[in-house]
């Protein structure tokens, strides 16, 4: 069923008041203003961002506040977005077309009937279910809540080492966090290399770089319990070590929230994350689904994924509230764009791995090259090393990452509009890139590893 502007009277329940949510919802309210919503929010919190937690655990971020883009109350006055917080959404009855809503605050629960219904409820933190879990000092970074969590017991805890657990954009991210806070960081990290979404042997540059900022790293290690004394941590155990630790975060990913929707009827996929069409509908008529909590098609790899990333969950919202509201908007995929800062060091990755291309029986190529981020002669040229991977065939690029002290971030954005576009290594080599001495040399880093692998072609 679609809606034009002119509709009254049609309820839309969303559940999860963050990025995707609250994009919904705002471009819902700017194309139908009579419309009633009413968002379900189990935080405090709405429309935050939670890729700022770690820079304000950091402290390079003053306040929490900061972080939020626009209050509850803010979507309530100005927006007349029914935002109702500390309420959490416990199970979908898309045969009756209601929702069983748990009031945190009251300890009530009633349902909410709706005539379309937005899931948005993002990705939740991976717990280990072991001994000692919810002891205090031990902490998972996924919501705004964990964040300022974690900050208070820095202030008033004066924590002097800390654990990770997990190598990842999250475990990495806080890892620089808490060494600016003067803490002693170790990482503990089950598979051979920090940053799963790197290739090995360009993990295994991250891996040395972040024991040259002064983080003890353990490879090849899982966790195996928590040491606890009157149900504080006092350390962490792995199947190789005992470390000691005034704190724990939990940096071991993230995975769809959606155990709620058990008996729904609603159709999961990749990793239990919502099955979407390009428009964000689900499986069931007037049920949509956008952000942390959905698969995302793949552009490259023309496959299902779940990523959870900001950019993505923004950009899905939006598409969700579009085809709410009746317009006929769609959401092409992404191409697993990421890039994650290390203190000095900036890692980008976008596209395909070759452990990926190798399970899809693709015949490719790959190419490694070191290269400076600005011309040779100019002061304060820092290194940067580009791998670029390659269709054998045709020249496609299927894949690329970047590592460098500087100009990372923004390089991996051409790969990416490269694979989104289908270039090929020549398309790449033939681009009318910027150059000037101060921003590159004369063949940027991107362009001289396309020149470099072509040659395998």
């Amino acid at each position: 069923m679609t809606h034009n502007k002119k509709d009254k009277g049609n309820k839309l329940v969303i559940i999860g008041g963050d990025a995707a949510g609250m994009s919904a919802a705002s471009k819902v309210r700017r194309e139908q203003p009579d419309r009633e919503i009413i968002v379900f929010e189990q935080s405090r919190y709405t429309s935050y961002s939670a890729c700022g937690i770690p820079y304000f655990i950091s402290e390079i971020v003053k306040t929490a506040e900061e972080l939020i883009v626009r209050s509850p109350e803010e979507f309530r006055n100005k927006y007349n977005i029914n935002v109702k917080t500390l309420h959490r959404v416990t199970n979908v009855d898309t045969k009756n077309k209601k929702v069983k809503v748990f009031d945190i605050g009251n300890d009530t629960e009633f349902w909410e009937e709706y005539d379309q219904l937005l899931i948005a409820t993002g990705g939740k933190a991976f717990c280990p279910d072991m001994e000692g879990k919810d002891a205090e000092g031990i902490f998972g970074i996924s919501t705004l809540k964990s964040g300022i969590k974690v900050e208070n017991f820095i202030e008033t805890e004066k924590p002097k080492a800390a654990v990770i657990i997990g190598g990842g954009y999250i475990g990495l991210e806080m890892a620089e966090a808490l060494l600016m806070r003067g803490l002693k960081v170790t990482i503990i990290n089950r598979s051979e290399q920090v940053m799963a979404t790197l290739d090995p042997d360009m993990g295994i540059k991250i891996s040395d770089a972040i024991k040259n900022l002064g983080v003890t790293l353990y490879c090849n290690e899982s966790l195996t319990g928590f040491k606890t004394v009157n149900n504080r941590v006092v350390g962490v155990t792995s199947d190789k070590r005992t470390i000691t630790a005034d704190m724990v975060i939990l940096g071991m990913g993230s995975s769809p929230n959606t155990d709620f929707l058990k008996g729904s009827g609603i159709q999961l996929g990749v990793a239990n994350a919502i099955k979407v069409n390009a428009q964000m509908q689900t499986n069931i008529p007037d049920v949509w689904a956008a952000g942390d909590c959905t698969e995302t098609f793949n552009i490259v790899s023309q496959k299902p994924m779940y990523i959870a990333l900001g950019t993505v969950a923004n950009k899905t919202g939006l598409v969700a509230g579009s085809s709410i509201a009746g317009e006929e908007t769609l959401f092409p995929g992404a191409v697993g764009t990421a890039v994650c800062k290390i203190c000095r060091y900036e890692v980008a990755r976008t596209g395909l791995l070759e452990k990926e291309l190798d399970a899809m029986n693709i015949e490719y190529v790959t190419g490694i090259i070191d290269s400076k981020t600005r011309a040779h002669y100019y002061p304060n040229a820092k290194d940067i090393t580009v791998k670029l991977i390659a269709e054998k065939k045709s020249g496609r690029l299927l894949g690329g990452q970047i590592i460098g002290e500087e100009g990372a971030a923004k390089r991996i954005d051409v790969l990416a509009t490269a694979l989104t576009h289908r270039l090929t290594l020549q398309n790449i080599i033939d681009l009318d890139l910027s150059y000037a001495p101060p921003f590159s040399p004369v063949w940027d880093p991107v362009q001289t590893a396309a020149r470099h692998l072509i040659k395998k072609i």
